[in-house]
């Protein structure tokens, strides 16, 4: 007795399936269906597709068991075909359990996404210094004007940095002027009540401190700053808006600009100028090189709109170094002073000479016990010019940024020579510089 076929064993075994196949199909599919066969481990599984669709339409996966092929001639057969197809069965099932993947997805290829090596580059050194930026908030006490109950309402908020395991945090001194209360908030959502350590007004830096464990703590690499060029890549990290964690990018656009300090008007030398977006919030934030190293702190923008205009200023990390320094260890930054107050620049300029009119200069102060004479009127209500400062150790002084610029140059205890016009005449005197008042 001849042995007995059917289409299973064919689709499974046969050499070409394809034509051993067409008798048992229906009529629908010899011209209009497109098959394929692919190999599964040493047997055959049928790839088809629906007559309906285009030529272009991906082909759906159908175990051949499903496929109604014809009749079954003989019970072996039908026995083996059957046993045949579980053994596939459990085989296609195990390897898809053992690849842990979604049966869904089972047979969906993904394509990974291809990134440049610039793209890379920003996307490994936001992810390395994001936990090193903290997001801080500035809490002031209220009163209620019906209840009189006092509240703790926000009044502002910015960005910092971890600057080392201590718990000490980096920022802006306008980002914590005014409040009653500090929250800082970690990159891990964590917050912690901060305690002002220290701040200098004149250079707007401030540092505060946590209290938060030494494993969620990363401090952020510190670069230099002296060695910058005008073109390289920078990086801002910061919270603009209240924003959380935003990376903005652009290049170095200038550098040793001046600013003037918000809180004192005592100008920043130094300063880098960057095409960043810098916006509300981003103050006291890092500007990173692209080695992911601290090269300054996000401080102001120029902007008549209040928004990022592509011109933002960062004071420099060598600047700030120092300051944190001071900060850290002794709670204050000790700068020398003369002890005076001077006429704004455009009123010397109207009297047609260049340098510093002192208006005042109180006798406890370095510049009262040195001599110099402020300006006074006499019995009759005329006004008589004190001395104008002209320069401080030769160096030409034109206005009070320059005075400003010498004195940062200069420690608490020298003693300067200061050149100044009184009268008709110059004069070169003496003077013993000493720290602000309130810092001693």
């Amino acid at each position: 007795m001849a042995s007995a076929t059917s289409p299973v064993s064919t689709l499974f075994h046969g050499a070409h399936p394809l034509k051993k196949l067409s008798p048992y199909l229906p009529k629908s599919l010899h011209l209009h269906s497109r098959t394929a066969i692919l190999p599964f481990s040493s047997s055959f599984c049928l790839l088809r597709s629906s007559p309906l669709l285009n030529s272009r339409s991906p082909p759906t996966i159908a175990p051949a068991c499903f496929l109604k092929l014809g009749p079954i001639k003989t019970s072996l057969s039908s026995a083996f075909d059957s046993l045949l197809i579980l053994c596939t069965s459990v085989a296609l099932s195990s390897a898809l359990f053992l690849a842990d993947v979604d049966s869904a997805s089972a047979f969906v290829v993904t394509t990974p996404r291809k990134l440049q090596t610039d793209e890379l580059a920003t996307v490994r050194l936001f992810q390395e210094n994001t936990p090193s930026v903290v997001y801080i908030t500035n809490l002031a006490v209220r009163q209620d004007a019906f209840t009189l109950d006092v509240l703790e309402v926000p009044q502002g908020s910015g960005s910092g940095f971890v600057w080392d395991k201590e718990g000490h945090i980096v920022t802006n001194y306008h980002v914590i002027r005014g409040a009653s209360d500090l929250r800082v908030t970690l990159a891990d959502q964590s917050t912690y009540d901060a305690k002002i350590v220290g701040f200098d007004q004149d250079k707007d830096v401030a540092v505060l401190r946590v209290e938060a464990p030494k494993d969620k703590l990363r401090p952020i690499p510190i670069g230099i700053s002296a060695d910058l060029l005008v073109g390289q890549k920078v990086f801002a990290i910061g919270n603009p808006f209240g924003l959380d964690h935003t990376l903005t990018t652009g290049v170095i656009s200038g550098l040793r600009r001046e600013i003037s300090s918000a809180a004192t008007g005592r100008p920043i030398q130094d300063v880098i100028q960057t095409d960043a977006a810098i916006n509300p919030g981003n103050s006291g934030g890092p500007l990173l090189d692209s080695s992911g190293n601290l090269i300054g702190i996000n401080t102001a923008i120029y902007s008549p709109s209040g928004a990022s205009s592509g011109v933002g200023f960062s004071i420099p990390v060598d600047t700030v170094n120092g300051i944190v320094d001071q900060l850290v260890r002794f709670g204050k930054v000790t700068r020398p002073i003369l002890g005076i107050k001077f006429a704004p620049d455009q009123s010397v300029e109207q009297l047609g000479v260049s340098g510093v009119l002192v208006l005042d200069a109180p006798a406890n102060g370095p510049a009262g016990k040195a001599g110099l004479l402020p300006t006074k009127r006499d019995s009759y209500g005329r006004l008589i010019l004190g001395d104008i400062i002209t320069s401080v150790n030769g160096k030409k002084v034109t206005n009070g940024s320059d005075l400003y610029r010498i004195l940062d140059q200069c420690k608490v205890g020298d003693t300067v020579t200061v050149e100044v016009l009184r009268g008709d005449h110059k004069e070169k005197i003496p003077v013993v510089l000493e720290p602000k008042p309130d810092e001693t």
